[in-house]
């Protein structure tokens, strides 16, 4: 027998070690593949080569016909909703919201990434009508309620006794509010705590602050709410400007003067949310704090200052990090990030930000689309179809009838561009996803 010399050993030796670690790699990726959305998906955040169109001088920001589907990376799971679920049941929960999925219409799977307000006292008519004929899977309670948890208890039953098990495939509602504090609380009387703005949470030490948000929490959860619009994470940058900037600082919506002082208090406002079991959302990205004018009663809103990686979007990135699964999106225009169109219609933010930068997996959610004035050089039923084409993931309206409008523009555009029907299969199965987690989609 031919004696092999001590350097052939070694190089035999170093060839099996090789090659067991390509069938290892091998086996890893063939697992990660089993199920969509892996990290990634976001892409590079460039701008769309397809020019905006233009309606009396002003950019529409209507994005092109085909961008790339909004990133979606694996989900862990959780037992509370709103934070990021265990590793153990990802693979289940995925194929729950798979499974349910392909049992569902192309009309179904509209309405599970549109939301539509209903009054907080009660559904009225066109309501109804949203959730019934047009298979809206998500309800916004809007306006002022003062009867306390019992009463809005009893409007969420009635919601859902209401809403057929056909309309919707089965799958349970996301039933969100406003309940922030201060002059943005929604919900009010017995039962609900009088929350103060934030900009007073924001003189409390984070751990007393995250307490009384459970607490809060635990108090929307139990009259039927399971999503809450809050936190606000934009930042305005100084007390003197707060007057000038109408959507936050005027109404002390903000948590601070600085990037630091909103991430500690607005992530504890989220992480006490989850606490008692209702998810919290960030919210208005990439943030409102240094704009004059108000989106749901100006047009034209433009903030010329932030860039891509600006110091105000920490607050953002924190709270993803601390295990948000929602985000908000400003209706401004931040020509500095996207020239070419308004923050709900752009890939570069939602695409290329939130999901790449930020490597968010959750659901991304539009400010109202409906009744903002922002909007207003965009007809309707081109609003729904371009956030989801741009990479959102749920569009709010806050006007019931006009929800309508955005659900037959969604529904044409998913008939006639299959790579536009791919993004919305894409946006339904993270809400579904979402909702497995949070226990909303029964087995």
């Amino acid at each position: 027998m031919k004696r092999i010399s001590r350097r052939r050993w070694a190089a035999l030796a170093t060839g099996v070690v090789v090659l067991l670690a390509v069938v290892l790699s091998i086996s890893v990726m063939s697992l990660g593949a089993s199920g969509p959305g892996r990290p990634g998906a976001g892409g590079s955040g460039a701008p769309s080569a397809s020019p905006s169109a233009t309606v009396s001088g002003s950019r529409t920001a209507v994005p092109p016909a085909s961008v790339p589907a909004a990133g979606t990376a694996p989900v862990a799971g959780t037992t509370a909703p709103g934070q990021p679920p265990s590793s153990a049941p990802v693979s289940a929960q995925l194929a729950a919201a798979q499974q349910r999925l392909a049992t569902m219409t192309p009309e179904q799977k509209v309405g599970q990434v549109l939301m539509v307000s209903s009054p907080v006292t009660g559904p009225d008519a066109a309501a109804l009508t949203a959730l019934t004929s047009y298979h809206v899977g998500n309800v916004f309670l809007k306006g002022r309620g003062y009867d306390g948890t019992a009463a809005v208890a009893g409007v969420v039953a009635s919601l859902k006794a209401q809403v057929s098990a056909q309309s919707t495939a089965g799958v349970s509602q996301f039933i969100a509010t406003d309940q922030e504090g201060g002059m943005v609380q929604i919900m009010n009387g017995p039962g609900f705590s009088a929350m103060p703005a934030a900009i007073d949470q924001g003189a409390l030490d984070p751990v007393q602050l995250r307490a009384d948000a459970r607490l809060w929490g635990s108090q929307l959860a139990g009259a039927g709410i399971n999503v809450n619009f809050a936190p606000v994470l934009d930042t305005v940058p100084s007390a003197g400007f707060a007057p000038a900037n109408a959507p936050i600082g005027h109404f002390g919506r903000q948590y601070g003067f600085t990037p630091e002082a909103v991430s500690a208090h607005g992530t504890a406002f989220a992480n006490g949310m989850a606490d008692g079991g209702v998810a919290a959302v960030a919210k208005h990205f990439p943030g409102l704090g240094r704009v004059t004018a108000n989106t749901d009663t100006s047009s034209g809103v433009v903030d010329g200052t932030t860039v891509r990686n600006d110091p105000f979007i920490a607050p953002f990135r924190d709270a993803v990090r601390a295990g948000v699964r929602w985000m908000m999106i400003s209706n401004a225009d931040y020509p500095a990030i996207d020239p070419a169109r308004m923050a709900p219609f752009s890939s570069v933010i939602m695409d290329g930000m939130v999901r790449g930068d930020l490597g968010f997996s959750g659901i991304i959610v539009s400010d109202d689309i409906c009744d903002a004035v922002q909007l207003s050089p965009v007809a309707p039923r081109d609003r729904g179809a371009g956030f989801i084409a741009a990479g959102g993931t749920m569009a709010l309206c806050t006007n019931q009838t006009i929800l309508p409008q955005l659900y037959h523009g969604m529904l044409d555009r998913q008939t006639a561009d299959p790579a536009f029907a791919a993004m919305v299969d894409a946006a339904a199965l993270k809400v579904l996803e979402v909702k497995a987690e949070s226990g909303l989609l029964p087995r």
